[in-house]
This record gives structure tokens, C-alpha cells and sequence, in this order.
């Protein structure tokens, strides 16, 4: 069945299905002969062929009913029998009959096999002198399947399906190199020659029906040798061995415009070429010469999908997945180049192509590594040159461990830590639940503050947006402002604050260009200060204000005994006016008067939390000031904190949402009516923590959030793209008191709050909040950090370590830190130390001089626009750029560096059995960063590891390293096999103790079995005591019946 219903959501769009069509059975899996793995569709739009991995092709045609739905009719079979599928595509041949090209194999049945390989041992057969039959080795010798000359042809063939007698039929085949995996479509009829592009080992071939022989190069006119291939090899890396191949595992073909077009391929190390075709003059349909140059190397990807935005999506094999843009494309006389003509210039020359011996020479010549060695031109990988990376979309595939728990030591939530990625794409991750934060500033309070609030500046700026003033600090009997500019400095007096009181609530007053000055509630009363004068309004009598809420022209307290007390901003003489009292029967635990929303003059609402555990919604509106308008009770829990949310500025009637944090550690939120003021009946609530729940405003990407603090802190907001939802996460960070928005210059959008005795400027985001990802569909997200790794990482496993202290301290009052070990290893790679006796840079970057100078050239050549845009371009001061550019030079120096960063894959051996590996030792309390690496020996590999307590050394956590020399995979075997034990010095370094050298197979699994070590050595378990100078063997279990990947203990099991 394929159903083409895609549950995806990117932002606001969605796929739709717009046809569905069932065939087959659904109940006999995913076979090789089960059409799906391969799907081409008519450039045009009129077809579709889906192909199995054998024998199955199936061919739907395309069509729209009356109401402009897409109908798809009954399928039509263009099956062939012992037939392997390699690639498929559509071809692009104008309106004609539409075509599908197949890049496949036939092989023989059982019987015609069986015969063949008969007569190649027979041809192998030859007499001696004395008449004695022997295996003649040094005439035909087996070749490996795949190779030219294995005994299978491979062949590019049309596909046509003819529209009018509704038939699918082989029209047209050709060989191709065996090498062959990939193909491209060429556009065709008015915007191209057509035809495809062929991806192989070393070589890049266009192949057509009815193609000419390309033209002889120069210098050759007069040889016999007529080659029939227009084939260009790519260029090769320095460091790779002639004696390899470099195969081309992708090609993409963009369409600029009418006439023009060029590919990209990558190969399997990820260097992506850049494919022109040039055509006659005289015959547009005739591709005459074929240009490959280099463009950048990448991360190996399973596609190549290129916009005409001028960018470059490359969905990753291993890693996170890249999205790039074009800086240059018309690179041909700048960048490393290989053309059809040197290709078939050396082919001629060469004695295969001199020799004149057959058709099937021109293919053996090809099918050398070594010829194409000779004469392809070589370069070494650097940084990203043409392009450069601007937005990355995290993966973790492949995962190869995962462990969880606390280690950060400072949060309430596990995190998650992972193992993921393949060669230079290797990373160590921590996966938190949440979302990211970043600390901008710490700073030390003289105690335990009560509450926190910011004050925004009566002064617009530049931008025209208000920014804060001041940071109000509570504390139980006193009063700390400070003062936000380049920096945050203490203020005293003249803030006009009264700091020998505990602040309830602050705010500005009045707009920003009529400024009306700040309001300071404290328990004796009100004070009001403006232009230098202050004004105060006392509490009458004994009581005192127990709660109070403030926004730019409102003010509503709460006296003790339940009565509230309602203040509004007049306009006019700018002074605060009692405007209402009243008295609601129950005391007052919170309030909260809200925002006065765009374009108006006050909030309509306030909502005041009781301890009769209930939630009122008062009006605020002349004529109804402190009138209930509705009533939600909370059961046997009551309210800690209430808060009122407008909905989005662009809403023409704002939404308002209720929030109130209860004392039991819940949330709940639930709708208000913005006419009648009525709490919707359906509130939602939710569990936060074990803390009484603090809830505030705060500004999330442009729109108001909550924030939710309990003995973790949560961010809610309203979805974006679809009304009605909300979404909820929690933040990544240790456990916040109190909190408010907070805005300057340097962070539009952060939050200033208190831990203890210390206040803390955060952000959102690991960018500031550029990079947050909070929607409808992205609820709880988790957010991660990552450490790059050497190779392949295989395993990790957790270390006990003593931080060294006095001796006079007992054993007991000595503390240990937890710490990770991980074990890296990649096959056929060199070791670090190998890699820099080459010459091999592992980022690219050369020397620092050089890799400025790249990048320069390059922005500098950015006209080249790569994607045919708009051309047109504003004149500006070239004296005025020149100083802005000289003044920013630095900064966009380091960023465009980073984004030119990639992962380059280091030299391939040339022989099989090398390995790379290293043992690497990680403190997770401290952001995961290396205390210590150690590069194994040469062609050794570490591949498991485990932590080991012998009872012997006291418990003392050890390190225990399987590692295997010189071991291939095809087939399976080794030289050496060794158990490695290491111990923590310091909490920094690991000390080699001694190497166990065991025989019967390789190491594969370790793990601590009561006070001993258990090791899987091929499919035998061994159990190992700890000796003086080498593990010492105590019993074993032999006659498994494969080798022991795995090994896991829980308790005397």
C-alpha cells in the first residue's frame, strides 16, 4: 500500500493527499520484488513509474476528473525477469510519449548459471609439458562482483509509455560502466539535449538514445581509436590511493532557465562537483563536451535538493542535516577541473587505447582506478569556499548508545546522553527536556529576595520600542533598584524609591511621551514619583496592603480582611485618583490588573485569587469599576499567583487568557470572554512541581507568554499558526523564585529573575532566542548540546572518580565526582598522529592567514549570482562601506568562519585492517568538556568498555577497555585481541594500569560482575580476577552459538 498522507507540519503548511490508490497485498511485508523502492515520476506530470528492487516495474498514468482532483488509473506493467534495479528516473523529452530510465542488471537463471560457471573453470584448465591438467593463474583470473568483467552487463534502457495504446514497452537500451549507481534527468525539448546523467566509480558519463560519438580531441585527429563514450573522470583528493576508487553516490540537475541548467554530484568521501554540459551551436539536441569541477565538500548526504532561492538542502546519511547557501557557481576558471577532452585524451593515449583491440577496451580502460588517478587533477579539502552553512536541523542518527541521568549535578530533570553520528559527523549529545537557555548574567544579592520587577523607561528609543529602566529587588524589609544601561549599577535615594520597605508592586506610568512617572506599592500605602516630586497615599488606619498588581495608568490593592482599593491615572494632571473600594469577603492572596492592550486606555479586567479558594474576574470599565463578572472555584487547593494574558496584537478582538499558579505545584489556565469578562467552563490544568506555582509575563518572539515557576521553571504561550492551541514546555534550567520580563538594547527578549540569594539575567534560546522552537506541535521539546568526537564513538560507561583531598580527611568525608569514559573507533581510517604525518587537516582551515584569505576572495566574488537572480543591485557609499566594514571586519570574519566550517573524512587506506581510535574522558558537570584523550596504537581499535570495581583494590572504579588489532570485516578476522584496564587520577587523566592479551576471538563486550570482570571474546564468556600484572582467567563458557555482543549484569544474574 502507499499512502501518500504525510502527517508532516513545517510551521503552518501541511501535506495533503491527493490521491490515494492501494495495490498488492498488504499482508506479505516489503520484498525485493515489491514495487516502492524506487519512484520516478514525467517531468511533465503525466506518469509515474514505481520499481521494485527486482523484476517489477509499475506504471500509473495521471490525469484530472471534472472538479480538478487528481485521478491516478490502473496500473501498467513493464516487468522483466531476473532483472536487479539500481536507479530510476523520469526522462524529459518534451510532450512526446513519456520515458523512464532504468539503470539495471539481468542475470541468468539457475540452469544458464550453472553452465557458465562450468566453462569458466574449464577455460581456466590448461595442460602442462607432461600432459598434466592444472588452474592456469596468470591468464583469467576471478573477478570481484561488481567489477568490469564479473560476468554481468549493466545497461541504461527507456521505458516508453505510449499514451495512446495505453503500453509500456523497452524501447532502447545500452551498457553502461558496472561501476554505474546513480542517474540524473537532463532537461529536454525547448530547455535542453535531455538524456541522463550516469554516476559511477571515478567517472560522470551522459548517455542518450541516438547520441553521436563525441568529437575527438585536439592532437588526436588522426587516431582509429573512435571512443563512444562522453564521459568525464571527477577530480580526486591528494591523499587518496590510486589503487581506490571514489564512487558518486548522487546527482541533482537544477533548471535556471530556458537553455541553461547545470548538476551536482557528491561522492562517498562528500566532495560535491559541480556538471556542465556544453551543446553544438549548430544542434542544441547535441551535447559536444562535459565540464566537471569541484565545489565544496560536505557531509555525506543521501540527496541533493537545490532551490531557486539559491540555496542547498543536504539531508545527511550520519549527522545533522545542512541547508547552505550559494556564494559563487560560475566557478570553472577558479576551481579544480576535469572535462570530457582530457578524459578521452587520456584514454586515447594510454596503450589500452592505443592498442585498438575491441569494443570492450574503451570500458576496461575506464574501470581502473589507477587510469583515472593518472590524469584526473587533485586537490585537498578545505573549508566551505562557494557556499556556506546557515541553518543546521539536529539528528541524531545513528545512535549507538544512550545513557540517563543527573549529572549536571545542578538541575531537577535527567538528561539524556547520547552517542550519535559516523566519522567526521561524530558527536556527543546532551538531550535535555525543554527549552534551551542561555545565562547572560549572575550576580550576588545581599540576601533572599521576595519578589522582582522591572520598570520601563519613559523614553522611546531609536527603534521606537520601550526599554527597561530599572531592576526593582524586594527583599522581606527592604528595597534594592538598580539601573540598566551598559551596565547594571545600584541606585539609592535618588531613584526617588523608598528602599527601607519591602516593595508589592511597580510600574511605569502613562506613555511613552507623556510620561507619568513610576507607582511603588509598599505595605504602608502608594507612592507616586514623578519629574523629581514624590507623592504618597497611606493606608488608612492600622491595616496593611497585603498584595498589590500595577500596570501604565491602573492600580488595584488588597488590604488585609479582603478589601480592595482601586487607583486610576488621570490624563490629564497626571496624578493617581482613587477610583472605586470594595470589599470581596474573603482575604486576598493575589491579583493581577493585566495590560492595558494596543490602542487602548486600561484593562477591562483584573483577576483577584482568594483564599476561600476561588478566582473572581473583576471589571475595570467606567460605570462597573470592582463589579464581579465571574467565578471559578479550585477546590480544596487555593491560588499562589493569578495572571492575564492578552492574545496577539493583530487580533482584532484580543483573546485573554487566565492563568492562576495554585499552592499544590498546579497550573490552570482557562479562556475569558474579552466582552463579558466570562471564565470559560473547561479550564485545563496541569502538574508543574512540588513548589507552589509563581506565574508572570513575559514576551516570547513577539507574542506574550507565561512564566511558570515551581521547583522548575515552564514557559506556555498561545500557538502562532493555530488558534486555539497552547503550548507548554519546561525550561532547561535550575530552579527559579521570581521572575519578570526584562528588555534592553543587547536582549529584546529575556527575563530577569531570582535563585536564592542571586539574580539572573536569562534568555531564551541558545541564540538569544533565535533558535527557539515552542508551537502546537512542539510541546515539550528537548533541546541539546554536542561535543564533537574523533570517530565513530561506540560506547560509554560511567566512572567513579575521588577528588583528591587532604589525607587527614577519613575515606568516608572524602567525596567523588562522576565522570564518562567513551570509547571512538572508525574503520578504515588512520589514527590522529597518522593523519598529521600526512599532511591531513581535519577542518579544513589550513592556516589562519589562508583561511581569511579564502574567505575574502570569495565574498568578494559573490556577483557571481549563482542562481541567475535579480541582478539589480542599490548603489551606496563606497567610502561609508569601507568604514563600516572596517569597524565590523572582526566579527563578520568569526561568523562567516563558522559558517564555512565542515567535516571533511580523512585519507582511505589503501590496504584493509587500519583502524583510528582514541578513549576519551568527559566531566559532565562541566558542560561535557575532554579532560583527557588517548589515541590508541596503530591499527588498533577500541570497541567496548565498562566500568569495574575488584574487590581486590578496594572498590576502586576502574576502566576496563575491550580493543582488537588489525581487524577486517569481510572477511571477519584479527591479529591481536587485548582487555586494557585504566584508572582516574586526579578526576583530570586516566593512568594505564595493564594490557590482558586474550585469545578466540575479538573483544566485543565487557561488563562488572560482582567484583570481577565479565568479558565476550567471540562467542566465549569469560569471567576475569584482577592481577598484579595482568587479569588472571577464573572460568569460562565455550559453544555459544554466534559471538557476544552484548553483555549486561543485575546483581548475581
Amino acid at each position: 500500500m502507499i499512502n501518500t498522507t504525510f502527517a508532516l507540519s513545517f510551521f503552518s503548511s501541511h501535506f495533503i493527499s491527493d490521491c490515494l490508490l492501494i495495490f498488492g497485498c498488504m499482508f506479505v511485508g516489503c520484498r525485493r520484488d515489491t514495487p516502492g523502492q524506487y519512484v520516478a515520476s514525467d517531468p511533465r506530470g503525466r506518469a509515474a513509474m514505481i520499481a521494485s528492487v527486482e523484476k517489477r516495474k509499475l506504471v500509473y498514468v495521471l490525469n484530472r476528473d471534472a472538479a480538478g482532483e487528481v485521478t491516478m488509473a490502473s496500473p501498467l506493467e513493464a516487468h522483466r525477469p531476473r532483472t536487479v534495479v539500481f536507479d530510476l528516473v523520469g526522462v524529459d523529452n518534451g510532450y512526446d510519449n513519456p520515458i523512464f530510465a532504468s539503470l539495471e542488471v539481468q542475470y541468468l537463471d539457475h540452469e544458464d548459471a550453472v553452465l557458465a560457471e562450468k566453462k569458466r573453470i574449464g577455460d581456466l584448465k590448461i595442460k602442462d609439458e607432461n600432459g598434466q591438467v592444472r588452474s592456469d593463474n596468470s591468464g583469467k583470473m576471478d573477478v570481484a562482483l561488481g567489477r568490469h568483467n564479473d560476468g554481468f552487463t549493466k545497461q541504461l534502457a527507456y521505458y516508453e509509455l505510449d499514451l495512446g495504446l495505453n503500453h509500456v514497452s523497452r524501447r532502447w537500451a545500452t551498457t553502461t560502466l558496472r561501476t554505474a549507481c546513480c542517474l540524473a534527468a537532463i532537461p529536454g525539448g525547448a530547455d535542453g539535449p535531455s538524456g541522463v546523467l550516469v554516476g559511477g566509480e571515478d567517472y560522470i558519463e551522459y548517455v542518450h538514445e541516438g547520441m553521436a560519438p563525441p568529437p575527438i580531441p585536439t592532437g588526436f585527429e588522426g587516431t582509429k581509436k573512435i571512443p563512444r563514450r562522453l564521459i568525464s573522470a571527477i577530480p580526486r583528493r591528494e591523499l587518496h590511493p590510486s589503487s581506490k576508487g571514489i564512487l558518486i553516490t548522487t546527482i541533482t540537475v537544477l533548471r535556471q532557465k530556458k537553455g541553461k541548467f547545470f548538476a551536482l554530484a557528491q561522492s562517498e568521501l562528500g566532495d560535491v562537483y559541480k556538471i556542465t554540459l556544453q551543446v553544438s551551436k549548430e544542434d542544441k539536441t547535441v551535447v559536444t563536451k562535459m565540464t566537471v569541477c569541484l565545489l565544496d565538500t560536505l557531509p555525506i548526504g543521501i540527496g541533493l535538493n537545490i532551490s531557486k532561492l539559491a540555496l542547498l538542502f543536504v539531508p545527511a546519511e550520519f549527522g545533522d542535516h545542512g541547508l547552505y547557501q550559494f556564494d559563487a557557481i560560475d566557478i570553472e576558471g577558479s576551481a579544480v577541473t576535469c572535462t570530457s577532452e582530457l578524459t578521452i585524451a587520456a584514454y586515447l593515449k594510454s596503450e589500452i587505447g592505443a592498442s585498438n583491440l575491441g569494443v570492450d577496451e574503451e570500458d576496461l580502460f575506464y574501470s581502473s582506478p589507477q587510469n583515472a588517478a593518472e590524469f584526473a587533477p587533485t586537490f585537498r579539502p578545505t573549508i566551505l569556499r562557494n557556499l556556506h552553512k546557515v541553518f543546521a536541523l539536529d539528528s541524531l542518527s545513528p545512535v549507538t548508545s544512550i545513557l540517563v541521568g543527573e549529572l549536571a549535578g545542578n538541575e531537577v530533570s535527567p538528561q539524556l546522553y547520547v552517542l550519535c553520528g559516523r566519522g567526521p559527523t561524530s558527536s556527543f549529545r546532551i538531550l535535555r527536556h525543554g527549552l534551551s537557555v542561555t545565562e547572560l548574567a549572575v550576580s550576588e544579592l545581599p540576601g533572599v529576595p521576595g519578589a522582582v520587577f522591572n520598570v520601563r523607561d519613559e523614553k522611546i528609543g531609536k527603534n521606537g520600542k520601550c526599554y527597561d529602566r530599572y531592576i526593582v529587588v524586594s527583599f522581606a524589609d527592604a528595597t534594592l533598584v538598580l539601573s540598566v544601561g551598559e551596565t547594571v549599577e545600584e541606585m539609592g535615594k535618588e531613584s526617588g524609591f523608598l528602599t527601607t520597605e519591602p516593595t508589592l508592586a511597580c510600574s511605569a506610568l502613562g506613555n511613552g511621551d507623556k510620561g507619568g512617572g513610576i507607582c511603588q506599592v509598599y505595605p504602608g500605602g502608594v507612592r507616586h514619583i514623578q519629574r523629581g516630586s514624590v507623592s504618597q497615599w497611606h493606608v488608612p488606619g492600622i491595616k496593611k496592603i497585603e498584595c498589590a498588581s500595577a500596570n501604565e495608568s491602573q492600580i488595584l490593592i488588597a488590604l488585609v480582611g479582603g478589601e480592595l482599593i482601586y487607583f486610576e491615572l488621570d490624563p490629564l494632571s497626571g496624578n493617581l485618583m482613587e477610583a472605586a473600594t470594595r470589599d470581596v469577603g474573603a482575604d486576598v492572596c493575589s491579583i493581577d490588573v493585566g495590560v492595558v492592550p494596543k490602542g487602548k486606555s486600561r484593562s477591562l479586567f483584573a483577576a483577584v485569587g482568594c483564599r476561600d479558594s476561588t478566582v473572581r474576574l473583576l471589571s475595570l470599565a467606567p460605570g462597573s469599576l470592582l463589579e464581579q463578572k465571574s467565578s471559578t472555584a479550585l477546590g480544596t487547593t487555593r491560588p499562589h499567583s493569578v495572571a492575564l494574558v492578552n492574545g496577539l496584537e493583530s487580533e482584532t478582538v484580543g483573546e485573554i487568557t487566565l492563568s492562576v499558579g495554585l499552592d499544590d505545584g498546579s497550573a490552570l489556565r482557562a479562556g475569558v470572554d474579552p466582552i463579558t469578562g466570562a471564565i470559560s467552563t473547561s479550564p485545563s490544568r496541569r502538574f508543574l512541581g512540588a513548589r507552589p506555582v509563581a506565574v508572570s509575563r513575559v514576551t516570547l518572539q513577539g507574542s506574550p507568554a507565561t512564566l511558570l515557576l515551581s521547583s522548575r521553571p515552564w514557559i506556555g504561550r498561545g500557538s502562532t499558526s493555530f488558534k486555539g492551541r497552547h503550548a507548554m514546555a519546561p525550561m532547561s534550567y535550575a530552579p527559579l523564585d521570581h521572575g519578570c520580563s526584562f528588555s534592553n538594547e543587547a536582549v529584546r527578549e529575556g527575563i530577569v529573575a531570582t535563585s536564592g540569594n542571586t539574580l539572573r539575567i536569562l534568555s531564551i534560546g541558545d541564540n538569544g532566542g533565535s533558535d527557539l522552537v515552542l508551537g502546537a506541535e512542539d510541546d515539550e521539546a528537548f533541546n541539546s548540546n554536542q561535543v564533537a568526537l574523533r570517530y565513530t564513538p561506540r560506547q560509554m560507561c560511567l566512572l567513579s572518580a575521588k577528588i583528591s583531598t587532604p589525607a587527614t580527611l577519613s575515606a568516608a568525608a572524602q567525596s567523588r565526582k562522576i565522570l564518562l569514559a567513551l570509547v571512538e573507533s572508525d574503520y578504515n581510517d588512520f589514527g590522529e598522529e597518522e593523519k598529521k604525518a600526512m599532511g591531513f587537516d581535519g577542518t579544513g582551515q589550513l592556516n589562519k592567514s589562508s583561511s581569511k584569505k579564502i574567505i575574502g576572495d570569495y565574498n568578494k566574488d559573490g556577483d557571481d549570482e549563482a542562481m541567475d537572480l535579480d541582478e539589480e543591485s542599490d548603489e551606496e557609499d563606497t567610502n561609508m562601506e569601507e568604514k563600516k566594514e572596517a569597524v565590523d571586519d572582526d566579527e563578520e570574519d568569526e561568523e562567516d568562519s563558522e559558517a564555512r566550517v565542515t567535516p571533511i573524512r580523512g585519507p582511505v587506506p589503501s590496504e584493509p585492517g587500519r583502524w583510528g581510535s582514541c578513549i576519551r574522558l568527559v566531566d559532565p558537570a562541566d558542560g561535557c568538556t575532554t579532560l583527557d584523550c588517548i589515541e590508541m596504537n596503530r591499527n588498533e581499535a577500541a570497541l567496548c568498555c565498562a566500568s569495574v570495581r575488584f574487590h581486590s583494590r578496594g572498590g576502586e572504579s576502574l576502566l576496563a577497555v575491550g580493543t582488537t588489532t588489525g581487524m577486517t570485516m569481510n572477511p571477519l578476522r584479527h591479529c591481536t585481541s587485548h582487555v586494557v584496564l585504566y584508572r582516574v587520577i586526579n578526576c583530570e587523566r586516566l593512568q594505564l594500569l595493564h594490557r590482558t592479551q586474550v585469545d578466540d576471538g575479538p573483544v566485543l563486550s565487557l561488563v562488572h560482575f560482582q567484583g570481577r570482570l565479565l568479558v565476550g571474546i567471540g562467542n566465549i564468556v569469560r569471567l576475569y580476577e584482577m592481577g598484579k600484572r595482568q587479569l588472571l582467567k577464573k572460568c569460562e563458557l565455550r559453544g555459544l552459538p554466534t559471538m557476544v555482543k552484548t553483555l549486561q549484569a543485575a546483581g548475581d544474574r
